[in-house]
């Protein structure tokens, strides 16, 4: 085996890094015989629960806007136009609770979370949607 072969010379038996369902369509399948992905990761129990409980978690926490007072305390901001969109529904179709818990589990199992903002004629955002 020459110098460059010794070098760069890689194990066959180890599996390759697991891949995402769109990223494996390009790169092919892992060398570990089962491929992982997002949907596959969540019939997994362990998998499941840890999602579960973190997105759950995350969107049970209260989710108020804030301004600054000229004295430099804050208070709620309970007429800025996002305070109804963010604490009660960012659209018609779901809560808070679900919005944040989706975004969440985006994170979790994708690595990133993207919403959608529409806004109406003005510029003004009238919803999110994940």
């Amino acid at each position: 085996m020459s110098l460059f072969n010794k070098l760069f010379h890689t194990n066959k038996a180890s599996p390759k890094n697991t891949l995402s369902s769109t990223m494996s369509f390009f790169f092919g399948s892992s060398m570990a015989g089962q491929n992982v992905t997002e949907r596959t990761a969540m019939q997994n129990t362990a998998v499941y629960a840890c999602v579960r409980v973190l997105a759950e978690g995350l969107a049970e926490l209260p989710l108020h806007i804030y301004q600054y007072t000229s004295d430099g305390g804050k208070q709620r901001a309970i007429n800025h136009p996002l305070y109804f969109l963010l604490h009660d529904a960012p659209n018609p179709e779901m809560t808070s609770f679900i919005f944040r818990e989706t975004m969440m589990n985006h994170l979790l199992l994708w690595g990133n979370a993207y919403a959608q903002i529409i806004r109406n004629g003005q510029g003004e955002i009238t919803g999110l949607y994940p």
